[in-house]
């Protein structure tokens, strides 16, 4: 089989609008696992956000891999042991903490399976936290509380306002990336880590080349995991620069995509 390792990101793509993995993508997934092939869940979520998806897809049987925080924080599910943690500089968080409040923007990180914020009715962090399966806990003051290594900062926003503050984020810390995986969630990471960068070192680690991996993805960060996979496929769904990225288009996350993108692309 050409390709040995699969990439999924899950929002979107895995899932579908429910958020769920349906029966003909789990079986697809199941059957590529037992003919050899590895998967890696890739995802801006935390740990406690993929895990019920891992198991799932029986990733712990399989050797499959979770690259949590848009590959901040790489683990393999087999161990459960991180084989990688890229963190946020810690003189930058108290800057980000007062950028925030300058564009009127929430602000959270993530503690153990809590989500840590100032603002915990803020209507984006808890549907950052349900999906999650988180808890959310106020603390008074972030620049104060905040003084362990986080893998991710995450603002929020509706997303017209968003992008502008997209901009301004980008001009003010050169020296950190930004994401949108959402149109109202601006993602904050140390500078180079990506998906793209992160499945490299793990390739690295494992011994595999680019061309024997495949990436599936619908979000804007999932577009360098896209460009970088000797696959690159986009969901049909996906925002328009993924698209233009990809190898193979295959169809929504609501008409089993990964699915058919496998019984094409796996053959």
């Amino acid at each position: 089989m050409r390709y040995k390792l699969l990439a999924l990101d899950i929002d979107g793509t895995l899932t579908n609008s429910q958020k769920r993995i349906t029966p003909k993508t789990l079986e697809a997934l199941e059957q590529l696992q037992e003919k050899g092939v590895k998967v890696i869940l890739a995802s801006g979520r935390p740990l406690p956000g993929l895990e019920k998806f891992a198991d799932e897809l029986r990733l712990k049987e399989h050797g499959g891999y979770l690259l949590c925080f848009n590959g901040g924080r790489i683990i393999d599910y087999k161990t459960g042991k991180a084989v990688c943690d890229h963190f946020l500089p810690q003189e930058r968080l108290p800057a980000l903490a007062d950028a925030a409040k300058e564009y009127g923007v929430a602000l959270m990180s993530y503690e153990g399976r809590e989500v840590i914020t100032e603002m915990p009715e803020d209507e984006y962090i808890c549907y950052e936290a349900k999906i999650n399966g988180l808890k959310v806990r106020k603390i008074e003051n972030f620049k104060e509380y905040v003084t362990f290594p986080v893998n991710k900062c995450l603002m929020m926003a509706d997303g017209e306002y968003l992008a502008k503050v997209e901009e301004k984020m980008k001009q003010r810390f050169p020296d950190l990336m930004f994401y949108r995986s959402e149109p109202f969630f601006l993602e904050i990471m140390p500078q180079g880590i990506d998906k793209a960068t992160s499945l490299q070192q793990l390739l690295d680690l494992l011994g595999y080349q680019r061309e024997d991996l495949a990436c599936c993805g619908d979000g804007f960060n999932d577009l360098t995991m896209i460009q970088f996979a000797g696959l690159g496929v986009a969901m049909e769904n996906a925002q328009e620069p993924v698209k233009q990225a990809a190898d193979f288009i295959t169809h929504s996350n609501d008409m089993d995509g990964i699915a058919h993108m496998i019984s094409v692309c796996f053959q």
